[in-house]
């Protein structure tokens, strides 16, 4: 296997901040007429991008977008899966534009609340649902749901999971096995392990042991990690799973808000899964805020008397903008017009060509890395393929991904900011693929050359 020679890698990097800042001017200009927003950015995250500065975007259409300097890239992030339809959708704009004409939010239903429902309960398999502005939304309201129904405080979450910014999944496990806050988070409100117990994903003897006393309301997964490099589940893992839940009264929620990847009703219709509840987000409204959560219909009749009563409105569940009109627009808008089966039989092929690309490199140069596949999605670790979070955040090296994200950015490529990750979209090409593999091969070739 090659070694990576870090002191070429530390000057390669260089080399590319400088290529970077000397190509994006105006970036940088704007970069220091932001005084009045925190950072510089609207949102805290956007510093972590490649570069010295963030780049600023002017425009962004199907697979692609511009920066203020006049630079195209081809887009293999989609917004971290929230532009997975693709940029500036026709169908979405006109909806958006005509629905703003009518009136955006009246805390009331519209007219196409009954067309997404049933899109919905069509794709993903559960009989009823309800609407939210984000997924982090989502996931918290269903986590209260549980608690309410099973009268358990406790969540159980996978090791290096993703579910938003829901409190109770900023847990991983310390070296000695204890519940910890992940790395990086500020303000928690309790202690971690009194909320949450942590396993790791695919070891069905801790979660057993864990779910044993009966004291956790539900499990929160995602059918495949994806958010520590891509991990998917060891064969019959699900079924496992279900039937543990089953066994110790535990409600069972499948947060499907990146692996909808997996096909047009994710890897719940794709791999058979039966979860009480269901959580999607970003992709649904091609870019506009909002989310959604199904649940079978036995947990429907139990949360009925509930979601019925009087007090519905304090119940800490929704909000004044939730299942707004334009949010719902955007919902029908998307979904009537694309991630149609039609769609993901073109993007799935990207994916893997997109992957055999990567492999090739890989094999070629003889790193110790490997790349993963889920769906329309795809991600390069720095390691063997990890068979938990546990692993793929043991193989971290920021100097490398920052090194490879701004090597493929100077070349016009964008990839996720925090990991190795390319999502396609209906609007991507072979063309896109192609260009990838060549940059990432030029990459990797350069770093492990000798001298």
């Amino acid at each position: 296997m090659t070694t990576i020679d870090r002191s070429r890698l530390a000057s390669l990097r260089q080399r590319e901040e400088r290529r970077f800042v000397d190509t994006h001017p105006r970036s940088a200009e704007a970069s220091t007429t932001t005084g009045h927003l925190l950072g510089g950015v609207p949102m805290a995250w956007m510093t972590r991008w490649p570069g010295a500065f963030p780049i600023v975007v002017d425009e962004a259409s199907g697979a692609r977008f511009r920066d203020i300097d006049g630079h195209e890239y081809i887009d293999f992030c989609l917004g971290d899966t929230g532009a997975m339809a693709g940029h500036a959708l026709p169908a979405l704009a006109d909806a958006l534009g005509a629905q703003a004409r009518r009136g955006i939010t009246t805390m009331l239903p519209s007219a196409d609340a009954a067309w997404v429902a049933d899109e919905l309960a069509s794709r993903f398999g559960l009989p009823t649902w309800q609407m939210a502005m984000t997924a982090t939304d989502a996931n918290r309201f269903v986590l209260r749901f549980a608690r309410h129904l099973t009268g358990r405080s406790k969540v159980l979450v996978f090791d290096w999971c993703y579910h938003g910014t829901v409190d109770e999944a900023f847990a991983t496990l310390d070296d000695d096995g204890a519940v910890v806050a992940r790395p990086g988070t500020i303000g928690a409100p309790v202690d971690l392990d009194a909320t949450t117990k942590v396993v790791q994903f695919n070891d069905l003897d801790a979660l057993e042991a864990a779910l044993a006393p009966r004291d956790v309301a539900c499990v929160l997964a995602e059918p495949a990690l994806t958010n520590i490099g891509i991990v998917l589940p060891d064969p019959g893992f699900h079924d496992a799973l279900r039937e543990i839940c089953d066994r110790t009264g535990t409600l069972l929620v499948i947060d499907e808000t990146h692996t909808l990847c997996a096909g047009p009703g994710g890897a719940t219709r794709e791999w058979g899964l039966r979860p009480d509840f269901f959580v999607i987000g970003k992709a649904i409204g091609g870019g506009m805020p909002v989310a959604a959560y199904g649940m079978s219909a036995e947990v429907a009749t139990r949360l009925a008397p509930a979601i019925g009563g009087a007090e519905v409105d304090t119940s800490g569940v929704g909000g004044t903008l939730t299942g707004n009109a334009l949010a719902l627009a955007a919902v029908r808008a998307t979904l009537s017009t694309t991630l149609t089966a039609d769609d993901f039989a073109r993007m799935i092929p990207l994916a893997a060509a997109w992957t055999d690309g990567v492999q090739a490199t890989i094999d070629a140069t003889a790193v110790p890395w490997c790349v993963n596949q889920l769906g329309c999605r795809a991600e390069y670790w720095f390691c063997p393929p990890p068979r938990n979070g546990r692993d793929g955040a043991a193989a971290v090296d920021a100097d490398l991904d920052a090194y490879l994200h701004l090597f493929a950015l100077n070349r016009g490529i964008l990839m996720t900011p925090f990991h190795n990750m390319a999502l396609m979209s209906p609007a991507h090409s072979m063309a896109d693929v192609d260009r990838h593999s060549e940059v990432f091969a030029e990459a990797v070739t350069e770093l492990v050359a000798p001298g």
